[in-house]
C-alpha cells in the first residue's frame, strides 16, 4: 500500500469520525423533532450527493437491477428509521449514553450473520458479546432504578438499541450490494428517506432562527454528503483494522461534546458500563483474541 495514500486515508477517516461525533449537538441545537431532523437531513443530503455523483460521473445507466434496487431501498428504509430512533434517543437519554448503547452494533451484526448468512461466531466473539451485554445491563439497570426521569432515560436507551439493530440490518443488506458506488447507494437511501418522511414532517413547526436552519443544512451537507465521501474514500485506502480502530473517534468526540456543551456527567458505575461496551466493541472490530491462562507459548525454533 502506498504510504502517502494510507496517510491520506487515515486523515479522511479521522475527519469523518470527528464529524460523526458532532452529530448529536447539531441534532439537539436544531430544535426540531426527530422526524423533521431526519427529513431535512435526507433532503439536503440528497441534493448535495446528487450534485457530487453527477459531477463525478457516477450516475451511469444500468447500475441497478430490479433485485439490487429493492435491496438498496430496504437498506435505506432501515438506515433512515435508525436515524429517527437514534435522534429520539439523544433527547430522552443523553448523547453520551445513547451513543454508547448504539455502539453495540457489532453484536447485532454477529446475531444477524448467524440468522441470515449462516456464519458461526468464534468463541472470542461470543466472549466479547457477554462483556458487552454485561455493560449494557449495567447501564440499563442504573436508569431503570434512577428515580425521576428514569423511565424517559430507559426509553431513550431502548431507542438507541433499536437504532443499533436497524443499522445491523442495513449493514447485512449492503453486504449483498457489490459493484455499486457507495456514494450512489447513499444517494438512493437519502432520497428514499425524504420521500418516506414527507408525510411525517411538521411544516408548521419549522425553525425561525437562522442558527437552527444552519444546523439542519449542516446535517445534510456536512454530516451526510461530506462525511460519507470522506468515510468511503478512506475505506478504499485503509486496511480493515485501521478503519475499525479510527471508528472509536466517533463515540469519544460525542461523549466529550456532551460534557462540554450540555454538562452531562457519568458517574463511576455508568462509566464502567460504557467502558465495557466500548472494550467489547473494539475487541470484535479489531479481532482481538483471547489467550487461555496457563497455556504455554511455543519457544523459538
Amino acid at each position: 500500500m502506498n504510504p502517502s495514500s494510507e496517510r491520506l486515508g487515515l486523515a479522511q477517516m479521522a475527519a469523518a469520525m470527528t464529524l460523526s461525533g458532532t452529530l448529536g449537538v447539531f441534532v439537539l441545537e436544531s430544535g426540531q423533532s426527530a422526524w423533521n431532523v431526519v427529513f431535512f437531513r435526507c433532503v439536503f443530503g440528497a441534493l448535495s450527493l446528487f450534485l457530487y455523483c453527477w459531477a463525478r460521473g457516477l450516475l451511469r445507466p444500468g447500475l441497478f437491477t430490479a433485485r439490487t434496487l429493492a435491496l438498496a431501498l430496504a437498506a435505506g428504509a432501515a438506515l433512515v428509521l435508525n436515524w429517527v430512533l437514534l435522534f429520539s434517543a439523544y433527547r430522552l437519554a443523553s448523547i453520551s449514553l445513547a451513543t454508547a448503547v448504539y455502539n453495540v452494533q457489532p453484536f447485532f451484526l454477529i446475531g444477524l450473520g448467524v440468522l441470515f448468512l449462516g456464519e458461526r461466531p468464534t468463541r472470542g466473539k461470543l466472549a466479547w458479546s457477554v462483556i458487552a451485554f454485561a455493560g449494557l445491563m449495567l447501564v440499563l439497570r442504573l436508569f431503570h432504578a434512577g428515580g425521576a426521569g428514569g423511565g424517559a432515560y430507559l426509553s431513550g436507551l431502548l431507542l438507541g438499541l433499536g437504532a443499533a439493530a436497524l443499522y445491523g440490518v442495513t449493514a447485512i443488506i449492503v453486504k449483498r450490494l457489490k459493484g455499486i458506488p457507495p456514494q450512489v447507494l447513499a444517494l438512493v437511501q437519502v432520497t428514499l428517506g425524504a420521500a418516506m418522511l414527507l408525510p411525517m414532517a411538521d411544516f408548521g413547526a419549522l425553525p425561525a432562527a437562522p442558527l437552527q436552519w444552519g444546523c439542519l443544512v449542516a446535517l445534510g451537507l456536512v454530516h451526510t454528503c461530506l462525511m460519507y465521501i470522506l468515510m468511503y474514500s478512506a475505506i478504499q485506502k485503509l486496511p480493515t483494522t485501521s478503519t475499525a480502530a479510527l471508528s472509536f473517534i466517533y463515540p469519544a468526540v460525542a461523549i466529550m461534546l456532551d460534557f462540554v456543551v450540555y454538562g452531562h456527567r457519568m458517574d463511576a458505575s455508568q462509566i464502567a458500563g460504557v467502558a465495557m461496551i466500548f472494550l467489547a466493541a473494539a475487541g470484535v472490530s479489531l479481532n482481538w483474541t483471547w489467550r487461555l491462562p496457563g497455556r504455554a507459548r511455543p519457544g523459538p525454533a
